[in-house]
């Protein structure tokens, strides 16, 4: 029961902090929305702070895990492609309004760093998956290539609300391999 409260008041503030700002979300609201006394979420979150970290820290997990798979199963060549398939079905189902870490660094970096730390943190897990897909491409330690399939990636996010997640994706999709033959690859 007490790990429910917590599932609910997490995806709570997950759907309304990501749909209306960090900020403009205040905790009555999520409490109000997720059904629980006020009580319950101070009982799991010390703060507004706490539980917006657990937020991205929760969602970006369950976004990296899909990207991990996605790269773990990918035939050989393919696994930076099935990463990026991954992060186009999110651009489509679950992120069409641009990225929530994203959002986060920019809500909080005056007043809040230790949350835009963590924000950049996350990113920097991202790269990470994204070099292992780049290796298991046969792509030569390289991190300026990951950063520019980062680039890609996080445009994509940007762009999502401007152009719609069917034009980004068929884009995203159109730009990588260019990216990818630019890249220096390792002799067998």
């Amino acid at each position: 029961m007490v790990a429910r409260k917590r599932d609910t008041l997490l995806d709570t503030a997950e759907r309304l902090f990501y749909a209306e700002g960090f900020h403009a979300t205040g905790v009555d609201r999520v409490v109000a929305e997720a059904g629980v006394a006020r009580m319950t979420l101070y009982n799991h979150f010390a703060s507004k702070e706490a539980l917006i970290e657990a937020v991205l820290d929760r969602r970006y997990a369950r976004y990296l895990d899909e990207l991990r798979r996605a790269v773990d199963t990918a035939a050989a060549g393919d696994a930076v492609m099935a990463l990026a398939h991954v992060h186009c079905q999110w651009l489509e189902t679950t992120a069409n309004r641009g990225c929530i870490v994203i959002k986060a660094i920019g809500e909080f970096e005056q007043h809040h760093p230790a949350i835009a730390d963590q924000g950049r943190r996350l990113k920097r897990e991202l790269i990470a998956v994204i070099a292992d897909a780049l290796s298991r491409d046969g792509v030569v330690d390289d991190s300026v290539t990951a950063e520019r399939v980062l680039v890609i990636l996080e445009g994509a996010d940007a762009l999502t609300p401007v152009l719609g997640a069917s034009a980004v994706t068929s884009h995203l999709r159109a730009m990588l391999p260019a990216v990818l033959a630019s890249a220096t690859r390792g002799h067998a």
